[in-house]
């Protein structure tokens, strides 16, 4: 970048915590593109996951996320990050334009670049302690600060909302193709992408228990002491007025906010993107759950025992596959 913008180190480490951000099944659908005064954010439609993710909203929520990940990095270490999004009708892939200003860092804001690091997407069982409804308040409130709504799902909701994530995963077990995609993006060991064995429990027969994704070669075992059908979990549903590309892409960084404020205060979290990747079950979780908002995430969100050994982190692509000067961007963006 160009005098009295950041280094190539700033840039590089900023967008090395980015690329930390959750993404569906590990898949890092997003390039960045480094320009004389400004940082760029692209998708990566070739990584996006024709079974799994028909229409692109899991990929938009998962570019959204890294550019969160992205403005917090950035806002640790001294800049300011002011965005503009879907800049380009031109150019669908261009997801956002990033101009960065000095900034006197908070500690606030250290404090959550400092729980990238540290995020996991924990699949295990939950302990049977209580998450402090002021915890719940704070996501809610750093969601909210993205445009979009958090609601706890308690009662007639959670039974509803269980029952979709049960009928998804169950569609899911019967689909060969989708079967398919999942093998090919799980069960790996050395990969830079895709859910490695390490990172994946076996399914979990406890009665009453949500059921997850059933990746290949699960490998990570279950704490001694997870609470199984007593476990203290709190599902978690955001939302958006609109489902058009722009809400997706906030509803990704409403949910990289609420996954680092939960870090913040040592909670295990995973999000569940199963229920909402079928139309018809996605229309009934906005019905039953979300009142007629258009439901974009679920977390599960809850204390991991006592005794559960620290998860690994998940493999991440080298930063010269993902980070390149603007002008060889739009190089390969054109016919």
């Amino acid at each position: 970048m160009e005098r009295g913008l950041p280094d190539d180190y700033t840039v590089t480490t900023a967008v090395g915590m980015a690329v930390r951000a959750p993404s569906v099944h590990n898949s890092q659908p997003w390039r960045f593109a480094v320009g004389h005064r400004s940082l760029h954010l692209y998708a990566d439609p070739s990584r996006q996951l024709a079974q799994t993710d028909p229409d692109g909203r899991d990929l938009m929520i998962s570019c959204g996320a890294a550019l969160h990940h992205a403005r917090v990095a950035f806002a640790a270490l001294g800049w300011s990050a002011e965005v503009h999004r879907l800049p380009n009708p031109a150019e669908p892939d261009h997801l956002a334009s990033i101009e960065l200003h000095r900034h006197e860092p908070t500690l606030d804001e250290v404090a959550l670049a400092a729980a990238i690091p540290r995020r996991r997407t924990d699949r295990r069982r939950h302990s049977s302690w209580h998450v402090p409804r002021g915890h719940l308040e704070s996501m809610a409130e750093a969601v909210a600060d993205e445009g979009v709504v958090l609601r706890v799902a308690e009662d007639a909701e959670r039974y509803y909302l269980a029952t979709a994530v049960e009928e998804a995963s169950l569609r899911h077990r019967r689909d060969p193709a989708y079967r398919i995609e999942l093998a090919a993006w799980s069960g790996r060991h050395v990969s830079p992408d895709g859910v490695p064995s390490r990172n994946t429990p076996m399914p979990d027969l406890t009665p009453g228990a949500l059921p997850g994704r059933q990746f290949a070669d699960p490998e990570l075992p279950e704490a001694a002491g997870a609470a199984g059908e007593d476990d203290e979990t709190v599902l978690l549903v955001l939302s958006t007025a609109s489902d058009d590309r722009m809400s997706r892409l906030r509803a990704g960084e409403a949910t990289s906010a609420a996954l680092l404020t939960a870090t913040r205060f040592g909670l295990a979290t995973c999000p569940l993107t199963e229920p909402l990747e079928l139309p018809d079950v996605r229309r009934t979780v906005e019905r039953k759950v979300t009142s007629g908002a258009f439901p974009q995430m679920v977390l599960r969100v809850g204390w991991a025992p006592a005794n559960a050994d620290p998860l690994p982190a998940t493999p991440r692509r080298e930063i010269g596959d993902v980070l390149q000067p603007l002008e060889a961007a739009v190089r390969r963006d054109r016919p």
